[in-house]
This record gives structure tokens, C-alpha cells and sequence, in this order.
């Protein structure tokens, strides 16, 4: 076990699984300046680090994140947010590089503004059955500008995303799990090692066949169907000639689990 930590995030590698977690638990984890560019510089610490294949990404403390903290963002709306060098975008929105490997968040207590958004850039998301969502920006006078109205109709649909967005009301797990935010509701205990469970589950299989269907689905999701398509073929003829995809013939084969090196 590889541990490392900070004052907003800490770090934590368990085999090939990279525990990202919200370290601002006097402030309900509230996103300030310091908080923005430690989450992207360990989005992008876990992007390049080779034994690194899936991130969880939770919170310390009873509260994923109380948003934006206002008082100390102000910048971040006035003259917009860039990902410090070496770090990456975890909402997928701002100037920077987007991580490329697979994002699972685990939220509990108050998921409100950002939060919401940096769950709709994730690629898994589980949450506790206290958790309560709000996207409140038009109560404050501005809009949620993290990807919630790039993204969110697209999973809950039109109606359901305009409710939420354009009346900021609060909501809870059942609705989140309802609209398709999440994919699982389950009690705060059990929340934690349940993203391990499926992170480390996505760990085993082949990286290259893992980050293919991340870039096919992601591009399909962002750019439309035929952008997408069009690079199908080029993705298939780099796996087949993948040592992964040849390990996979041999432990279907020999009827094993498959050992996958990502080569």
C-alpha cells in the first residue's frame, strides 16, 4: 500500500486502485481555489501513474461536497478556471487534458453543485442512501457552469433535468438513482467498500480493452454517434494486435481469469 496526502486531498494507491478523497471535512468539503487544483493535479498524478488503473474518488468527513465555496471562487467564475500544469480536468469542461482512465465517485451527505458535475464527468457512480443533492446556482444568481447542462439531460432526460436545474430544489439518493445519476443507493457503511469492489473488478480486466471502450463511449457521448463510429476500426485492429488480446485467448482457453499487462 502506497499512501501520500495533502491539505485538500489525499492519496492512496491499493494495488491498481487509486483512492482520491476529499480532505476539506471543515468546510463539508467545499470546493475553494486550493481544493479545484488539488483534485486536478491528482486526477492527474493518477492518470500517469502505470500501476494506477481505476480511481475512487470519495470524501472524508459525513459530506462529499457543500459546492463551490463562494467566498473564496470568485476567480473561478470572473476570469475561469485552468487545471494547474500537470494536473487534469475532472469535469471535463475546463482547458486541460481529461483523465483517460476509468473515474468511479462514491458520494455521501450533501452532493450539491459541483459535486453533482464531477459525478456526471465520472464514469461509475454509487451513493449513500443519505445523500442529498442539490444544483442551487440559479438561486445564487449564476448557472452551473461544471457540465451540468451538457450533461445532465442527457441521462435524466429533458424535463427531469430542467426540474432540478432551473428550480435548484434539493433531491435525494432515490431520485438520483431514478434520474440515473447514480447506479446504486446503499447505506453510508458499505458505501466505500462497494467502489472497491467494482474498481477493482474494472482493474482486472485488459487496460488497453478498458481505456478503448472509455474513448469510444466518451466520444460518442461528447462528439455523436458517427464521430465515434468512424474510429471504431482503428480501435479494434489496435487490440487485436494487443499482447492483452492474445493473453484473453488463452485463458478463455484454458478457462482462467486472464492476466493482463495493458501491452
Amino acid at each position: 500500500m502506497n499512501q501520500a496526502s495533502s491539505s485538500r486531498v489525499s492519496r492512496e494507491l491499493q494495488g491498481h486502485v487509486m483512492l482520491l478523497g476529499l480532505d476539506r471535512v471543515a468546510k463539508r468539503n467545499a470546493f475553494d481555489l486550493d481544493l479545484l487544483n488539488e483534485l486536478s493535479l491528482a486526477y492527474g498524478e493518477f492518470d500517469r501513474n502505470d500501476d494506477a488503473r481505476v480511481a475512487v474518488v470519495f470524501a472524508h468527513g459525513d459530506h462529499f461536497t457543500a459546492g463551490l465555496d463562494l467566498a473564496n471562487v470568485s476567480g473561478v467564475m470572473s476570469g475561469g478556471w485552468q487545471p494547474p500544469l500537470g494536473g487534469c480536468d475532472p469535469w471535463g469542461v475546463f482547458a486541460g487534458p481529461r483523465v483517460s482512465k476509468p473515474v468511479i465517485v462514491a458520494a455521501k451527505g450533501y452532493c450539491l453543485t459541483i459535486g453533482i458535475e464531477l459525478m456526471l464527468a465520472a464514469d461509475i457512480n454509487l451513493c449513500a442512501s443519505n445523500t442529498r443533492f442539490a444544483q442551487m446556482e440559479v438561486q445564487r444568481g449564476i448557472f452551473p457552469f461544471g457540465g451540468a447542462t451538457l450533461r445532465f439531460h442527457q441521462i435524466a432526460g429533458w424535463g427531469n433535468a430542467m426540474r432540478w436545474l432551473l428550480t435548484g430544489d434539493e433531491f435525494d439518493a432515490h431520485e438520483a438513482l431514478r434520474l440515473g445519476l447514480v447506479q446504486e443507493v446503499m447505506a453510508s457503511e458499505d458505501l466505500l467498500p462497494r467502489a472497491l469492489e467494482l474498481a477493482n473488478r474494472i482493474a482486472r480486466q485488459a487496460p488497453l480493452g478498458v481505456q478503448a471502450t472509455l474513448v469510444s463511449a466518451r466520444q460518442a457521448r461528447m462528439e455523436g454517434e458517427t464521430v465515434a463510429a468512424a474510429g471504431l476500426q482503428v480501435l479494434v485492429e489496435k487490440l487485436l494486435n494487443s499482447e492483452d488480446a492474445k493473453e484473453g485467448v488463452r485463458a478463455m482457453i484454458e478457462k482462467r481469469p486472464g492476466v493482463f499487462k495493458g501491452l
